[in-house]
């Protein structure tokens, strides 16, 4: 994570203020690439380069700089609530280690959703923003929904937490997120656990879902017949890997999708927009905006 300088914090808080300002449409990207058009960017935690990650500043921020799509991670607390939190830990990202100094190592686990909500979620980034909170996954989806953003949801760790993905999509369900405009539009499940993708795909196959990682390409028909997006890391792919996706046909018949992560300089972002991927995930979603259009 870079370092917050002052005039990085006076950037974000003008850009937060100025949300209203914007032109009217302006945060409502395109879905897919067309002819001409760079990759669809992704806010990567929403645009966490800018405000405290997977908070609910980091969401409006993304919106502020007119970025449709966020990312982020979704885990359950001890007492069964869905989290938005990207590591499994809670030290890096709040004050746990000063609010519980006996419960190390702060799993999210270990904590009940009473315990998470009295936890500062952005003092870590920069005195702006102290007092943000671990959102709940129904708050964070009230925010997107009130933003009119779209959601790339990722299952975190699903080892960890067993039927989460029944949970996930009952919170959807219930938030008015697999009605068909969501799920048609605005919303893809992915993780790096193939099981949890095939779950999801099977529990509601009208669900886009996503791989995270890097398949051999002699393996990605198995891939295909559960998932509409491989999602690998930019730095293991070329454009022949690319391409050797982008041949197959997904779960829903069409074309697998390849969305990369984590572009952040705009150098990079060119050069990974020249392999011809679909998306790119970003923690500077501006940066890589601007470098590929």
């Amino acid at each position: 994570m870079p370092v917050r300088t002052a005039t990085t914090s006076a950037t974000v808080a003008a850009l937060l203020c100025g949300c209203a300002l914007l032109p009217a449409g302006q945060a409502r990207a395109a879905d897919a690439r067309t002819p001409g058009a760079g990759p669809v960017v992704h806010a990567h935690r929403g645009a966490s380069a800018y405000a405290p990650e997977n908070t609910l500043a980091a969401v409006d921020a993304a919106d502020a700089l007119g970025i449709a799509w966020v990312e982020n991670d979704v885990q359950r607390t001890k007492d069964g609530v869905l989290v938005v939190l990207h590591d499994t830990t809670l030290d890096r990202t709040t004050d746990a280690e000063q609010v519980f100094p006996d419960r190390a190592p702060w799993a999210v686990k270990d904590f009940t959703a009473a315990e998470i909500a009295r936890l500062d979620a952005g003092s870590w980034f920069g005195p702006a923003f102290a007092g943000a909170r671990v959102p709940t996954f129904a708050q964070y989806l009230n925010r997107v929904e009130r933003n009119r953003q779209k959601l790339l949801l990722e299952i975190k760790s699903p080892e960890v937490y067993p039927g989460i993905e029944k949970e996930i999509l009952r919170v959807l369900r219930q938030k008015g997120w697999l009605d068909r405009r969501h799920v048609e539009q605005r919303l893809v499940v992915q993780s790096f656990g193939a099981e949890s993708v095939k779950i999801v795909h099977a529990q509601r196959p009208d669900v886009v879902t996503g791989f995270l990682g890097t398949p051999p390409v002699a393996d990605l028909p198995k891939y295909a017949a559960f998932t509409d997006q491989i999602n690998p890391a930019y730095t293991t792919i070329d454009a022949d890997y690319v391409a050797a996706v982008q041949k197959l046909k997904g779960a829903h018949g069409k074309p697998l999708r390849v969305n990369t992560w984590t572009v952040n300089d705009a150098a990079k972002a060119a050069e990974v927009a020249g392999f011809g991927v679909d998306g790119i995930i970003s923690n500077n979603p501006d940066v890589v905006r601007d470098a590929t259009r």
